[in-house]
Formats: C-alpha cells, structure tokens, sequence
C-alpha cells in the first residue's frame, strides 16, 4: 500500500483499523482523504488477514463532513469533494466484509454518511451529531443513500429539517448507531463486536450482507426459491461444511484467527 498520510492502518487478529488522521480540519472529507480511504478499503478487501474493518479517528471530532474550504475553492468542470463521496459510501455499503464504525466524538452531515454505511456502529455517549445542511442552503443528498436505510421515519423528518444537534442516547434510539456506550467503555464495546465477527465465515458474512441489501421478489414462492438456493449453495460450500463439523466436533472452524481462539 503506497504511504499515506492522512488514514492510518493496522491489522491485528482479524481486524483491520482505518484510522482518519487529519484533526487538523476535524477530519473532513477532502479529496485526498477520501482518496487514500478508498485505496485503504481496496486493500483490505483484498487481505485475506482482514476479517473485519473499523473506521475510527484520531482527535476530538469523528468527521465534520465534507470539506468546505475545498468545496468553495473548487474550479469549473473539477468534481467537488460531495461527489467523490459518494463513491466512497458505494465502496462501504458494498465492502465485502463487516465494517464496525468507532464514534468518540462529534460527526456532522457527511460524517453520518459514514457511520449510515457501517454494518455496525457504536457511539461514546458524549458523541453528538447533526444534519447541518439544511442550515448551509444545501440538501442531505448524498448521505441519504446510506442514512435513510437506518432511521426511524419520523426521526429523520425532524432532524433533516432542523439541523438540530442531537446526542450519543438518540443516535442509537433511531437507529443511526448500534449502541451509545459510556466513553471509557467505546473501545470494550468495539472489540466485542469484532471479536463475534471474526467467528463468521469470511464468505457466509458477505453472503449476509448481501441477502440483507438484495432486492426483494414480490411474490413469495419467488422468493423462497432465491433464498432455498442460496441456503443450499451455503451449506454444500467448503466453508459451509467445515463450519458443520466444527459445530459438531466442538471446535472452532478454520477460519477463526489463531489469536482469537
């Protein structure tokens, strides 16, 4: 992987951490962040060492969205930094493996795009969060792709239209995050979601993600047929039948890391 300076990464035990460093700008999406956080994504789904990915941050601020200064200095005919965006939430919402986002801090408007696209979320408590652009003159366009999905209608209504701050206690009641946990007990709670993660199948937990985001039949023998099918190919695989007669031999599978056995 080519140097970068503004996502750092380390693999341990399955999991792969994309850390946002650049708390100079409150970790905004600049082109050049999105641009090596996608080569940093790239890489991992490709590693057979990464079992799991967690997109964490360095400083006070999670990711305080797009970057504005960028976007006001953008010249005719160049992509704005919303629009490389959203090749980035593509890449995450199509991630082949489990992504668990880590909040320690504030995220604002393209920031939620993140956290929306994570399978997974967990949120400090003191974590809060906002829709601000209705309050710039501009419209949550982007980001609704990956955020509509997790919230509550009603929720979304209120918080799209007035911008208002929210915190850590609501994110998880409408669904944004997955839990909001005391500060001191962030990390505790991220490495317990890795460490059930890494007991899938690499292949059976991107089979489940996709299930969860295919495009249902409307008729429901259809249905059923697509999904038989699936479950067949599922335990007729390798991987199906190595996880069977781990089960039964009272073993962890071959694919759980050593270190986590």
């Amino acid at each position: 992987m080519p140097d970068m300076d503004l996502v750092r990464t380390v693999t341990a035990a399955g999991v792969t951490t994309l850390t946002l460093d650049s708390p100079a700008n409150r970790n905004a999406l600049s082109r050049a962040l999105i641009t090596e956080l996608l080569t940093a994504l790239g890489a991992a789904a490709t590693d057979p060492a990464t079992r799991v990915v967690v997109l964490s941050h360095t400083g006070p601020v999670f990711c305080s969205g797009a970057d504005l200064k960028e976007t006001a200095a953008t010249a005719p005919g160049e992509r704005l930094p919303v629009e490389l965006m959203a090749d980035l939430l593509a890449e995450l919402w199509e991630f082949p493996k489990p992504v668990v986002a880590r909040i320690a801090g504030p995220a604002r408007a393209g920031g939620l795009g993140l956290i929306g696209a994570a399978d997974l979320a967990v949120c400090a408590r003191s974590a809060t969060f906002a829709f601000t652009e209705v309050r710039l003159g501009v419209i949550p366009a982007v980001i609704s792709a990956t955020v509509l999905p997790r919230l509550a209608p009603r929720a979304a209504a209120e918080l799209y239209l007035t911008g208002d701050v929210f915190d850590g206690a609501r994110a998880a009641e409408i669904g944004l995050v997955s839990a909001a946990v005391a500060d001191d007990e962030l990390d505790a709670a991220v490495d317990g979601y890795c460490a059930s993660l890494i007991k899938g199948g690499p292949l059976a937990l991107a089979g489940t993600k996709e299930l969860m985001r295919r495009h249902r039949s409307e008729s429901i023998r259809t249905e059923l047929a697509d999904l038989s099918d699936r479950s067949a190919g599922y335990f007729t695989s390798a991987e199906g039948r190595e996880g069977v007669a781990a089960r039964r031999e009272k073993r962890d599978p071959n694919w759980v890391p050593a270190q986590s056995r």
